[in-house]
């Protein structure tokens, strides 16, 4: 593979993407902390958990939903677990493995999560950008995920 330079709107798009996206969490850190309740990244597992229904997820199956690394999920999950906002099930067909399912608790925790979470977005982006500029902002996203996804 040839090596190639970005263009200068490649770069350009890119600094502020990351730039935007880390100041958004930021901020959405604060609020929740601002708010006594926990980080982001609660809230991420607690969803996908949430999401997956009274079967759960396997950890492989969560680590490939959520952004953190491996370690950083088996660490917060550990937490959860301490807790009482999961719950770890064994798998009858492997004697090894586990099922995480969220608990009553961790549901109510996730509302609470949402609350705060939820008017974060509404302020920093649902009252700045029109809903074309959003719908056209969150399509450009989905191209440049992997894999794309549709609209």
């Amino acid at each position: 593979m040839a090596k190639r330079s970005p263009s200068p709107e490649a770069v350009t798009a890119w600094a502020r993407l990351m730039r935007v996206s880390r100041q958004l969490v930021e901020k959405t850190e604060d609020a929740l902390k601002a708010g006594g309740l926990p980080p982001l990244a609660w809230y991420d597992v607690l969803h996908e958990l949430a999401e997956a229904g009274e079967g759960g997820l396997r950890p492989f199956e969560l680590i490939d939903r959520v952004l953190l690394a491996q370690y950083g999920v088996s660490r917060l999950l550990a937490r959860l677990e301490a807790e009482g906002l999961v719950e770890k099930l064994p798998v009858s067909d492997d004697g090894r493995g586990q099922t995480v399912r969220i608990t009553p608790s961790g549901r109510d925790m996730r509302r609470r999560i949402w609350t705060v979470y939820g008017a974060s977005i509404a302020e920093l982006m649902g009252d700045r950008l029109s809903a074309d500029e959003l719908k056209t902002l969150a399509t450009l996203l989905a191209r440049l995920r992997h894999p794309p996804i549709g609209n």
